[in-house]
């Protein structure tokens, strides 16, 4: 078997830190204007960015990776089918809690730096929404094209009384190449990172602790057991262990006015 070059450059990389979580991630700051261009994903069954569901406010952990979205058992997903089957208003509060949230993930690379390569940029789903509409409209198209995309300007701003930063893009109006010398721009491609390396998911018996050992503390919950509010939708994701107390968020009860039946409410969970 011939040696893999590629391979190895990789785990140099992994092992000197070139390849650290630091290094492929990237975040708009407050208050600031940038000019991005978006790349796709290779082999991702043609959708240009990946999303990944992550279960919120279990312990102290600032996101689980939920294992079923990969085709691998899980317990929180095992646990939300059987309180789905209960079909209770307790069980529909439960459930509610434990149902996970997506969070997206895109490739840019962010004009005046492109020395740091091709990073990865986490957002919720109004800015991916917002995101897909500008792709799906003829005036734009396919905007990760490396030859015939365009960049975005994207501005990051908190209004007064708001407790997270928007971001807005808009396309600029004309389509430009990734890069004007085809050999920086092969050098570009080359440096998509892997979002894999971004998160690890759990075993099985590691998720069934976390949830159960959860779900005994939520007893004291009013006595002041620590939880960890969902992300807004425009939150970025820190997947670092968080070390700060966090006031317990309470979930309001489902408004009978909303849903004719627990059926109705459980299918807009999935929603």
């Amino acid at each position: 078997m011939a040696i893999d070059f590629a391979a190895i450059r990789n785990k140099l990389n992994q092992i000197s830190g070139v390849s650290s979580k630091r290094n492929i991630t990237w975040r708009p700051e407050e208050g600031q204007e940038y000019n991005i261009r978006l790349v796709s994903f290779p082999n991702n069954d043609g959708q240009p960015f990946k999303d990944v569901y992550f279960y919120y406010n279990i312990g102290s952990n600032p996101g689980l990776v939920a294992p079923y979205q990969f085709g691998k058992p899980d317990p929180i997903q095992e646990l939300i089918t059987k309180l789905r089957d209960e079909k209770t208003k307790e069980s529909y509060e439960l459930a509610k809690k434990l149902y996970p949230k997506m969070r997206c993930y895109a490739l840019v690379l962010v004009r005046g730096e492109e020395d740091k390569g091709v990073r990865v940029w986490s957002f919720g789903k109004t800015l991916y929404q917002n995101l897909l509409n500008i792709m799906l409209d003829e005036d734009y198209g396919d905007i990760t094209d490396p030859e015939t995309g365009r960049d975005l300007k994207l501005t990051c701003s908190k209004l007064p009384g708001k407790q997270f930063a928007d971001t807005e893009v808009r396309p600029r109006a004309k389509s430009t190449p990734l890069s004007e010398k085809p050999s920086d721009m092969k050098k570009l491609l080359d440096s998509i990172p892997d979002v894999s390396e971004l998160f690890g998911t759990k075993s099985y018996e590691e998720l069934e602790k976390i949830v159960n050992d959860w779900l005994n503390g939520d007893k004291d919950e009013e006595l002041g057991t620590t939880k960890v509010k969902p992300f807004d939708d425009d939150e970025e994701l820190d997947l670092k262990p968080s070390t700060k107390a966090v006031t317990p968020q309470k979930t309001e009860p489902a408004k009978s006015s909303k849903f004719s039946s627990l059926d109705d409410a459980f299918a807009d969970l999935e929603d």
